[in-house]
């Protein structure tokens, strides 16, 4: 009796043990069958990888509901050459606009292989329109040149060495698309009072760490940003001349120029996305000695042609793509 009586015990503590194994193994499994799912999606939009059931193709039936890319290159044309290949693949695209301010025309060969790329793009009764924007003058004013015949109310203002994934464009239009109003990009920058300066009402030019530091935002920089096609008639005709002309000479800010032309009009701020940027080029004037300066002159110089008045509004709001997060 009493060799069973001490058995009992021990065989009801191996059963625990044997019950509480099972649990682990179980949940083990279920994090790996989890974990084997989060990847296969994410490793679906790695890949490129969609489920077209036709609503992406009825989101984007006609050309209101497109968008038109507004291109600015300069003596680049193999990185002219991939942004187009790349960018006639999405399907939010109606249009493609390259802004051509180089002395001489584009070579015949350069515009025979667009053309032939947009052709091979094309798909689903869908036309992509390619044309170049001729300019005789060099101005980085001519990036906002008004065009007269736009089918769409939305631009994708963006330089021909940057590149977004077609998923990450397009979420960012859906986003345009509820505040189509202001500007929605990807390159956040800010103005800040200038502290030693501050009873002149003197501002300083926030780049990226700035931002990333406080989380705050007054601009979204024209290389990679939506906007309505009425600010570039705003922009050509209606902003002070004088602004067009410090751009022209200065060879710079003509992106902080259509930032104060929307939030003077808007009143509102901008929207900043979230999204990987692949620059496929060198750095540009932003990678030079005295940039910020530069800038923060810029910003000084265009609140006094506004009066005084500093159009700009902070934000700390970031659009993010829920889709595509491991955890929220």
């Amino acid at each position: 009796m009493r060799g069973s009586s001490l058995r009992r015990p021990i065989m009801i503590q191996r059963l625990r043990q044997i019950a509480v194994t099972i649990k682990i193994k179980h949940l083990l499994c279920c994090c790996i069958v989890l974990a084997f799912v989060l990847f296969a999606t994410r490793a679906s939009n790695l890949m490129g990888w969609t489920s077209d059931d036709g609503a992406t193709a009825l989101r984007y039936s006609t050309p209101r509901k497109r968008y038109a890319i507004l291109m600015n290159t300069w003596k680049r044309h193999d990185l002219l050459k991939q942004s187009v290949s790349h960018y006639t693949t999405c399907m939010g695209v109606e249009s493609i606009h390259i802004v051509w301010s180089e002395p001489d025309p584009p070579p015949d060969s350069l515009v025979a292989f667009l053309q032939r790329t947009v052709k091979e793009n094309s798909r689903n009764d869908r036309e992509i329109k390619l044309r170049f924007e001729m300019n005789e003058e060099d101005s980085l004013n001519n990036r906002f040149k008004e065009i007269k015949d736009l089918n769409t109310d939305a631009i994708f203002s963006v330089d021909d060495d940057v590149i977004f994934a077609c998923s990450t464009l397009e979420f960012a239009f859906t986003v345009w698309q509820s505040a189509s109003e202001t500007m929605v990009g990807f390159v956040p920058r800010m103005h800040w009072i200038d502290q030693a300066k501050e009873e002149m009402g003197r501002y300083i030019y926030g780049g990226w760490w700035s931002v990333w530091w406080t989380g705050t935002y007054s601009m979204v920089l024209s290389k990679a940003a939506f906007f309505h096609s009425k600010y570039l008639g705003i922009y050509t005709h209606h902003m002070p001349a004088s602004i067009r002309n410090y751009v022209t000479k200065n060879r710079n800010c003509e992106d902080i120029a259509m930032s104060f032309v929307v939030a003077n009009v808007s009143g509102a701020p901008p929207v900043w996305v979230k999204g990987r940027i692949y620059e496929i080029g060198s750095g540009g004037i932003s990678s030079l000695g005295g940039h910020s300066e530069r800038r923060g002159k810029c910003v000084n110089t265009f609140v006094e042609e506004y009066g005084g008045m500093m159009p700009l509004v902070p934000s700390t709001v970031k659009a993010v793509d829920g889709r595509h997060l491991w955890f929220w």
